[in-house]
């Protein structure tokens, strides 16, 4: 029957066509072209039933067996040039799992972190615990605490960022210093490092920004003990050769007040055309002072038995000072060009 043998030269073509291909991509153009929906076995298969009875019985058997040994040659054949491909893909793509792997680049501390570890592992070291308080605070523990009275120019909606119901974005660390006094009795040591806030936008100032606050509240202490922890502290953090000086200062909590200057570690006070301290040959570093009795009075600690001292420190001004940065918001801006001088 002439269908018969042309449903045999389509398989014996088909076949040598399966041999032939050299690669997976070109088996798959194969099959398409012998089993497809518009190859001729096919298009036999669809017309059978309009075959007689005898002759379709014959033609349907002889397209289904070709079929199948078409499918069977193309399922061997298929397994054996995918299994090739791979040993080739697997020897192009070796991977030495002897050589290094590659490095991730290291994250790295932040100028102003670097400097809060300095001064928090300092004062760690010489016994001070690390307090921690809220940033939201009321005006209570920011303020009236404080010996801050309400008509005090700090309360200006100026300086503070005012919240609902009588709270504020801390603009201290100091409110920390309140909350430690009145859940113990003396002595207290104390350094509190935290985030604090202040309506202020320049390249000295932010309106978010880093402070280091201390206390210390105990039987005897002076101003030659707050002096003294100071100076130490200034040269673990700026280096042994560091000399400091205190001025007469004003801070609402604290009588009485002093400022704390360095030497100016780039020039010695030497160059009047410093670019650090403008010939000055001092760097206005911090305030501090004996605790005000009030303060004392109002958290229950009797001030005729037990004197303080208190101190404020900005790390973020610090660093600015110790590596020499021109402008505070490059700390904040999150530029990975400046991060990575550090």
């Amino acid at each position: 029957m002439a269908v018969i043998q042309r449903i045999e030269e389509l398989k014996s073509g088909a076949l040598s066509a399966v041999a032939a291909a050299g690669s997976t991509a070109a088996l798959e153009d194969v099959r398409v072209r012998f089993l497809g929906r518009s190859a001729e076995i096919t298009e036999i298969k669809k017309s059978i039933g309009s075959l007689s009875p005898e002759d379709r019985k014959e033609v349907g058997r002889a397209a289904n067996l070709a079929s199948r040994e078409i499918e069977e040659a193309l399922r061997a054949r298929t397994n054996e040039l995918a299994a090739g491909e791979r040993e080739a893909r697997l020897r192009t793509e070796a991977v030495d799992v002897t050589l290094p792997g590659v490095p991730f680049p290291k994250g790295h501390l932040h100028p102003s972190m670097r400097v809060i570890d300095d001064v928090v592992d300092f004062f760690v070291g010489l016994g001070y615990r690390v307090a921690e308080g809220p940033e939201v605070e009321t005006d209570y523990y920011n303020f009236t605490a404080l010996n801050i009275p309400p008509e005090h120019p700090a309360r200006s909606e100026h300086d503070t960022f005012f919240l609902d119901e009588g709270l504020v974005l801390r603009t201290h660390t100091s409110p920390v210093q309140i909350r430690t006094m009145l859940a113990q009795e003396p002595p207290v040591y104390v350094v509190c490092p935290g985030r604090t806030y202040r309506r202020d936008s320049d390249p000295t100032h932010t309106p978010m920004f880093h402070q280091i606050e201390g206390l210390a509240v105990d039987r005897g202490l002076t101003l030659g003990h707050l002096k003294g922890t100071l100076a130490a502290m200034a040269r673990h953090v700026f280096g042994e050769e560091l000399k400091v000086r205190l001025r007469p200062g004003y801070f609402q909590f604290t009588e009485p007040s002093v400022e704390m200057d360095l030497s100016c570690f780039v020039c010695g006070g030497n160059d009047p055309n410093c670019t650090l301290c403008k010939g000055a040959g001092w760097l206005e570093m911090l305030g501090a002072g004996m605790v005000d009795p009030a303060v004392l009075e109002e958290v229950g600690y009797d001030p005729e038995e037990y004197t303080g001292f208190a101190f404020g420190m900005g790390p973020d001004r610090m660093a600015m000072v110790k590596y020499g940065i021109p402008d505070l918001r490059l700390f904040f801006e999150g530029d990975l060009r400046f991060l990575r001088q550090f």
